[in-house]
């Protein structure tokens, strides 16, 4: 029998509202592990290479891995995939929350979902029992709304729901799929791709004693030890106390705090959005399943603006892309600003992103009032950003062109727009400057699925004694944070596997090597004891590097190429002042580091996967194995 997970998976056909049920060996298990591995597997084997990303034929993909809704902090999150609308690319974002874990006691590991429903549907899973349920009566809704009808139509009130808003239904490119309000797959635009299929929500609930471990003695032994460590270990701790709002005033201290869609790396109102001005609203720490970080902050207003406690509060993501990055430091609007993403189905980065783009180009000439409804929206216009996140969730007037997002906004007003206009592969930047941590330009450039912040860990740790953390993965040298030489890309290159190894298994970065409390160790114990396999790090680092390869692979079937690793011109300039004032990217250097990491990989000059490399990570049955 399986340890840790069920040994199936539900394939759903929305075109005739019919399942199946699919029953993998083992061995699909131990190649795969979860996460964006597993998903890329039926992508690249069922969906045919330009596939339009809004049409029934595209495949949406929940994957958890063979870890998920073990009772250890951090063993929350699953992944949403399919060709993205945004990119044209691979889309893989990661959740954390409830939904994870409740899918998995349901009685499934994934949910590969094709066609599209003729009519507004959800689906129902209660310990094994599939359902597609008509959702016409909650088409339309707002997330809580979402939520609240569908607990009461399947009469459970512990129900866990992934839904999509009102922006999802519409197409927004940048919508989400979210879980309990607060818990986010936010990047790609998924949400779009299951409003397209007309799926309003998936809803599960199942028994955590449905799912049994090799050796629960030993998993509850390192729930122990793990709970303990988090409580005693200076990340961690940090982490508990703060959140990730910290990270507003640290990096505005480094001079690297994205501000005015990148022109700046310090902003004057930074306290005002960071944890000094959030402690002043904060209503109590958020978690997500068995997790002892409860690194999530809970805000609450009743004025200027109504906050409802139900959809959590801003993440540091949110605070700089709708505070910091749009050139406002009213707290209250910020606040505003992400419950009304979390409510309309909005991706916070994404949103920010738009709006500071937008706001670039009326303060460029480049939009009019007459192209805003008599509106000019400039840098550090607080009620005009909450104007704009309402504008484009409901696709109305300048809405309506921005919901398609930068890359595509930018083509559509011309004049100019596209040299304020900085996406990578078509998707917004997050709210973190490269030119202070070159590693992170990396990511950028070199993700799979656009721009990305969560793609290797951040060079900045690993410096002086950070390098300690890093040993266990060769790494024995402290990493200079700005430079873009043989030893970041090597840092790059193994940080990339070391952190797409905790979305395959499911982990929160927060919680694990190379930084946080689980090292790495903890974690294969934790994949022994949870599956009984005698596995080790060599085994699990080779699927995060299939997983990284099949990834490239889907993209290269899709036209991207060398042309699209790349970052864009204003990072390449240098910042104007601060703390990091004249760093920047040097272009030479960057396409010198990228053809070295493809090298690294074992890519050809093209970044193209070799023949060799995909049969040593037994991908022969890829026709580019062939």
């Amino acid at each position: 029998m399986p340890y840790g997970y069920n040994g199936k998976i539900l394939h759903v056909n929305l075109n005739d509202l019919s399942y199946e049920i699919e029953e993998p060996s083992e061995n699909f298990y131990r190649t795969y592990f979860g996460g964006g591995g597993l998903a890329a597997h039926y992508l690249l084997k069922d969906l045919k290479p330009g596939t339009d990303p809004l049409s029934p034929e595209n495949i949406l993909v929940f994957a958890l891995s063979v870890l998920t809704g073990a009772p250890l902090s951090g063993f929350s999150r699953y992944t949403v995939s399919a060709r993205s609308p945004l990119t044209g690319g691979f889309a893989e974002t990661e959740a954390g929350g409830f939904f994870g874990p409740e899918l998995k006691f349901s009685g499934y590991d994934a949910i590969v979902i094709k066609g599209k429903a003729p009519r507004p549907v959800y689906l129902w899973i209660n310990n094994g029992n599939v359902e597609i349920r008509d959702a016409s009566a909650i088409w339309g809704l707002e997330n809580a709304e979402t939520l609240d009808k569908i607990r009461e139509q399947v009469g459970e009130p512990r129900a866990r729901v992934a839904s999509i808003g009102p922006a999802g239904e519409r197409l927004v490119l940048v919508s989400t799929v979210s879980n309990e309000l607060s818990h986010a797959n936010g990047r790609t635009g998924m949400g779009a791709v299951m409003g397209s299929k007309n799926l309003k929500a998936i809803a599960c609930r199942g028994d955590a004693k449905n799912i049994s471990f090799a050796d629960p003695e030993k998993v509850k032994e390192l729930v122990s030890w793990h709970n303990k460590r988090i409580r005693e270990h200076q990340p961690n701790i940090n982490f508990s106390k703060f959140g990730t709002p910290m990270f507003v005033v640290a990096l505005n201290n480094a001079g690297i705090l994205p501000t005015r869609n990148f022109r700046e790396g310090t902003f004057e109102g930074a306290e005002k959005i960071g944890v000094p001005g959030l402690e002043k609203i904060l209503k109590r720490a958020g978690s997500c399943y068995r997790c002892a970080v409860a690194c999530k902050r809970v805000v609450e207003l009743d004025t200027p603006y109504r906050v409802h406690p139900r959809y959590g509060g801003p993440e540091y993501e949110a605070l700089a892309s709708l505070g910091s990055f749009c050139g406002i430091d009213d707290l209250a609007a910020v606040a505003k600003a992400n419950e009304m993403c979390n409510r309309y189905g909005l991706d916070v980065i994404g949103t920010g992103a738009i709006i500071a783009f937008a706001m670039e180009c009326f303060e460029q000439g480049i939009l009019k009032e007459s192209d805003a409804d008599g509106r000019k929206v400039l840098f550090g216009d607080a009620e005009g950003m909450l104007w704009l996140v309402d504008k484009i969730n409901k696709r109305e007037g300048i809405g309506d062109i921005l919901a398609q997002g930068v890359q595509r906004a930018a083509e559509k007003i011309g004049n100019g727009a596209d040299q304020f206009a900085f996406t990578i592969k078509g998707q917004e930047i997050p709210m973190h400057d490269p030119r202070g941590k070159t590693g992170v330009g990396l990511s950028y450039a070199l993700s799979p699925t656009g721009a990305d912040h969560i793609e290797t860990p951040h060079d900045v740790a690993f410096t002086g004694d950070g390098v300690n953390y890093i040993k266990p993965l060769g790494l024995l040298e402290p990493i200079d944070p700005v430079a873009l030489d043989a030893a970041k890309v090597r840092f790059f290159r193994l940080g990339q596997l070391s952190w797409s190894m905790n979305n395959t298994l499911g982990i929160c970065n927060f919680v694990a090597a190379p930084l946080l409390a689980l090292k790495y160790e903890k974690i294969i114990e934790a994949v022994r004891a949870i599956t009984g396999w005698e596995t080790n790090l060599w085994e699990i680092m080779r699927a995060t590097d299939r997983s990284q390869v099949m990834m490239r692979v889907f993209n290269n079937r899709e036209g991207f190429g060398p042309q699209d690793d790349r970052l864009f011109r204003r990072l390449h300039e240098p910042l104007p002042s601060g703390p990091s004032k004249g760093n920047r990217i040097d272009e030479e250097e960057l396409r010198n580091a990228i053809r070295l990491y493809y090298q690294m990989s074992g890519w050809d000059e093209n970044g193209i996967p070799t023949k060799a490399k995909l049969l040593d990570l037994n991908l022969e049955w890829l026709p580019e194995a062939k």
